[in-house]
Order: structure tokens, then C-alpha cells, then sequence
């Protein structure tokens, strides 16, 4: 039903979890797809392969979303090997622990520096390319952190909440140019992020049961609505913050 051939798409974050099933979904769909990544380049390097399996062009780049330099890069390098680069995912995110009143700055600005001025930096590097050719597709991956806020989290559910007024802000700002804004707020994911939380003992099946979908879903589940929200399908929706997380948050974007 949803077919994307043609596109061009950059995800960030795109070697693992919610980036990498991204990644293939848009591929099936019929997109060329280029993905970042930071340290694990054999995984980066898997996702191209499975990529070229389904018939698409691939490009895989090492970039750290907290500078600019590298993002500018690499958007500029993508426009120059396919000449258009009209869809943008931000899936690149890191979840770290922080106790207010016991701030360590490396770990606060790293989130912000990933979370947030990541983000600006990736759309300001696509959207002159998408004003030019008069349509694009933005999506990030946001959190319900972002909407409920995260005891010991504060500055991820800071920088997430941040992602929901820029969703808001960008979608106005950028319609006349036909240019879709929109975010995914993922609850509790199978991804190597909860690894740590769900190796607790009997904190995984404590997860499930305050779902009221009582299931913990794999990344794809999110990737989904993604793919939804950069297809025609999705074409009068804009500035939205779409929840997925099994209901078990019900206070929107």
C-alpha cells in the first residue's frame, strides 16, 4: 500500500533499533536509503547490504550528531552522489541516566548535543535541498518521556519535549514549501537501548503488564508508523506528535 519509489531518504541513527528497521522498511518501500552511524560500522555496513538485497541504493557515513561540521558533510555529500535528498528521519538517540543535584556536564551535554542539536543541525542541512525541489518528508523519533517527563531522565525528557515544539514550530514554518513535519513518541522498545533496564530481574515483565496492549514491541512497530508518516497516505498531516506505545500513555504531543 505505501510505496515511496524514488525517494531519497537520510536516517540518522540508522545502524540499529528503531534507525535500522526504518531503514529496511523505507527500502521495501522502494527508497534509496542512507544511514549514519557512530561507532559500529560492521552493523552500519550490514544494514547496506540488506538494503541492496531488496534493490535500493545505499550510503552509510560516521557521524557524531553533535557536530554540525559532520552533519553539513554528509547531507552535502548524499546530495551529490543522488542530486536530491527529500526525506529525513532522526532516529539517533542515547537514553542516560542523571540525579538533579548531582549533575555531571559531559553526560548532560552529550544528551542535549545528541538529542537536540542533533536534530537542528539534520534538518537544517536537508531543508534548502527540499525548499529547492518544493516537497520533503521530516519525521523524528521523539519520546513519551518528552510528554510525561522521566524521573532521573530529565534532561532526555528535556531534550524529547524540546523535539515536540520544534515538530510544531518547523511545520508551519516550512508548509509553504510543501515540506511535512511530524514525530513519533515510541514508549518501551525492544532495542538495544532498554537492554540494560530489561536485564533487571522482573523489570521486563513489569514493563509489559503497565502496557495495556501487554506487549513490549520490536522496533518495527515503530518504524510503521514512520514509513506512515512519510507517505502520501499521511499527506494532510503536520506538526503531529503520534504516540506508540501501547496506551500506555494517553496525553498526546
Amino acid at each position: 500500500m505505501i510505496r515511496l519509489d524514488g525517494r531519497k531518504v537520510l536516517i540518522t541513527g540508522g545502524s540499529r533499533g528503531i534507525g535500522r528497521a526504518a531503514a529496511l522498511m523505507f527500502a521495501r518501500a522502494g527508497a534509496d536509503v542512507a544511514i549514519s552511524y557512530v561507532r559500529n560500522k560492521a552493523a552500519a555496513d550490514e544494514v547496506c547490504r540488506e538494503v541492496e538485497k531488496l534493490g535500493r541504493r545505499s550510503l552509510a557515513y560516521k557521524a557524531e550528531m553533535s557536530c554540525r561540521e559532520d552533519i553539513d558533510r554528509m547531507a552535502g555529500d548524499i546530495l551529490g552522489r543522488w542530486g536530491e535528498l527529500d526525506t529525513l528521519v532522526n532516529s539517533a538517540g542515547i537514553w542516560t541516566f542523571l540525579e538533579m543535584g548531582k549533575l555531571v556536564d559531559a553526560v548532560y551535554q552529550e544528551t542535549i548535543g545528541v538529542n537536540l542539536d542533533g536534530v537542528f543541525y539534520a534538518i537544517n542541512a536537508v531543508v534548502p535541498a527540499m525548499k529547492e525541489h518544493g516537497r520533503g518528508w521530516i519525521v523524528t523519533v521523539s519520546s513519551t518521556a518528552g510528554v510525561r517527563g522521566e524521573a532521573l531522565h530529565s534532561h532526555y525528557a528535556a531534550s524529547k519535549g524540546a523535539l515536540h515544539s520544534l515538530t510544531k514550530s518547523l511545520a508551519v514554518e516550512l508548509a509553504p514549501w510543501g515540506i511535512r513535519v511530524n514525530a513519533v513518541a515510541p514508549g518501551w522498545t525492544d532495542t538495544d537501548m532498554c537492554t540494560g533496564s530489561f536485564s533487571e530481574p522482573g523489570f521486563r515483565e513489569k514493563v509489559r503488564q503497565s502496557i495495556p496492549l501487554k506487549r513490549i514491541p520490536p522496533p518495527e512497530d515503530v518504524a510503521g508508523p514512520i514509513l506512515f508518516l512519510a507517505s502520501d497516505l499521511a499527506r494532510h498531516v503536520t506538526g503531529e506528535i503520534l504516540d506508540v506505545n501501547g496506551g500506555s500513555v494517553l496525553c498526546g504531543g
